[in-house]
Parts: structure tokens; sequence; C-alpha cells
């Protein structure tokens, strides 16, 4: 059999595969992680608990996997100009923050990594992937002489992502594009 051809089995395990998933994530936006356990995926998937299990061997494995289904990888904008990729790539995750189903889902892998080491690796994977892009525009503003080489990539991740996630979970003010601007131009003004 050729690599392209799936034998209806393959076809099976995928398809399965795929309903425990987007189970597991409508859990995890209806209820948070609380409300994800293997029983009730197996319930609402129609899909065995032994046949989870085969593919995931804990809770947390199956949360990291539907984490990263639903997560949206950012790109890294490259408009010439480190205030024009910051606020293009701000822009982009405010939009993020109000529509993606994972910002109903952050708040409570934050609550349970502080308590629950797996929930604590969801939550670094999770954050790795909103400063990863960020970092590597701190690193070519800086290359390129646009910043201070001195500059403080994490500070500065900080100062751009904080007034966003205090928007989206603590004020739940508008997250538009006027609070971008003012963002950026506050830090911009720090350098």
């Amino acid at each position: 059999m050729n690599s392209s051809t799936h034998s209806p089995i393959d076809d099976r395990v995928q398809r399965s595969k795929e309903r425990v998933l987007r189970t597991t994530s409508e859990l995890l936006t209806e209820s948070g992680l609380g409300g994800v356990s293997i029983e009730e995926v197996s319930r609402r998937s129609g899909v065995a608990k032994t046949t989870i299990y085969r593919h995931w061997a804990t809770r947390a494995d199956l949360v990291i996997d539907a984490c990263s289904q639903i997560s949206t990888k950012q790109d890294v904008p490259d408009t010439g100009s480190f205030e024009g990729d910051i606020t293009v790539f701000l822009t982009s995750m405010a939009t993020l923050l109000r529509t993606a189903r994972w910002s109903s889902i952050v708040p409570s892998i934050i609550d349970a990594a502080e308590r629950d080491p797996d929930m604590a690796q969801i939550h670094s994977i999770i954050q790795r992937g909103h400063a990863a892009p960020l970092q590597e525009i701190i690193t070519r503003a800086a290359r390129n002489g646009e910043i201070p080489i001195s500059t403080d990539p994490s500070t500065m991740i900080a100062a751009l992502l904080g007034p966003l996630f205090y928007r989206r979970w603590f004020s739940r003010e508008p997250l538009d594009d006027t609070f971008v601007k003012a963002v950026v131009q506050n830090v911009i003004s720090q350098l």
C-alpha cells in the first residue's frame, strides 16, 4: 500500500481522534478546565474511554493536544519598522482576544497551573506561543538599530501584551485599534 492510501481503520481512527479533540475543545470553551474529564469527553464524543486512553495517556495530554488545535499560530509581521510590526502584531492579538475560543479557556488554565504541574506545562506552551513572535520582532529591531540593543525582550513583551490581557480578563474594556495604538505609543515613548 502506498503512503497516500489510507485503510478504513486509519480513517476511523483519525475521525475518532478528531471527534475527541473537538469535544475536548467544546468542553474547555463551555466549562473551562474543570469541565474536562476523560469520562465526559467519552460520553459526549461517543468514543470509548479505552480508545481515548490509547491516544492520550492522561487528561493533561488530551488538553495539551486540544489546546494546540485551538491556538492560532501568530505570524511575525515585517512591515519594515518596529512600530509597524508591533502595531500589526498587537492588533492581531487584540482580535484573537476578542474572538478566539482559547481566550475563554486561558483563565481556567492559568488558575489550574498554580496547583498542577501538568497544567503549568500547558500554560507555559501557551505563553511561549504568544511571546515568540514578539521576541523575534524585538530581536530584529535591536539588530537593525531601531531600539537599544540593551532592551530586555521579556520586559518589553510584558509591557506590550500585559495591557491587552488586562483589558480582556480584568477591566473588560474595549480592545480596539485606538487602545492598541496607545499601548504601542506608550512603549515606544519609554525607549
